[in-house]
């Protein structure tokens, strides 16, 4: 049977009164992502204490559903450096990122770990961890208030919407500069890493 002259030829015939919707599948893991980030506190100063408050019931970060804090890196997605970060700890942090799986993000809170801060402008403080690992969002301020956080997270779930799987360059690693002072060899970064650092690392040289 013919289609008539009035009805068009696109027309779809819906018999279920069950509601549906089209989208893409990148549109869906990214919703399914932005609202579930778990994130890996790294907090050396006094950027830590203003993320403390944010994660309390003033401002309740179960609200972004980012209430569950992965201490663990391989549990994580997102990395908050909340603080300065000296020499002696880039390497640790290098580590914690690469333990993380992807896709993974990163925000560096404060001015201290975004620039080096002008009163940590020394040869002991890494002069912005984007030296050491890729970063996402910056969070200004010396410390940046809970809000100023807040923003940074939704800017950031505002990315992750944004991504798409075709982009090739969206999962590069950011591998350290053998020529930079930054760079420790691999064969190394493990006994720089332990709990006590180099006081280990002086224990077994008998030192």
């Amino acid at each position: 049977m013919g289609l008539s002259r009035s009805e068009p030829a696109n027309t779809v015939e819906m018999q279920s009164d069950v509601p549906w919707m089209t989208t893409t599948l990148d549109a869906l893991v990214n919703w399914g992502r932005k609202n579930s980030l778990w994130p890996m506190p790294f907090g050396t100063a006094c950027c830590a204490i203003e993320f403390m408050a944010t994660a309390a019931s003033k401002y309740d970060l179960a609200r972004f559903g980012m209430e569950r804090q992965a201490f663990s890196p391989r549990q994580a997605d997102v990395l908050i450096c909340a603080g300065r970060v000296p020499f002696k700890l880039a390497p640790v942090l290098r580590r914690i990122w690469q333990q993380m799986p992807q896709p993974k993000w990163c925000i560096s809170m404060g001015a201290c770990a975004s620039s080096g801060n002008g009163i940590f402008d020394n040869y002991a403080v890494v002069q912005g961890i984007d030296n050491i690992i890729p970063v996402d969002v910056y969070v200004p301020g010396c410390p940046p208030r809970p809000e100023g956080l807040l923003y940074g997270i939704m800017l950031l779930q505002k990315k992750i919407q944004n991504e798409r799987s075709s982009d090739a360059s969206l999962r590069n690693e950011m591998e350290p500069d053998p020529s930079s002072q930054l760079y420790v060899p691999p064969s190394v970064i493990d006994e720089i890493s332990e709990p006590f650092g180099n006081s280990v690392h002086q224990t077994r040289s008998g030192l």
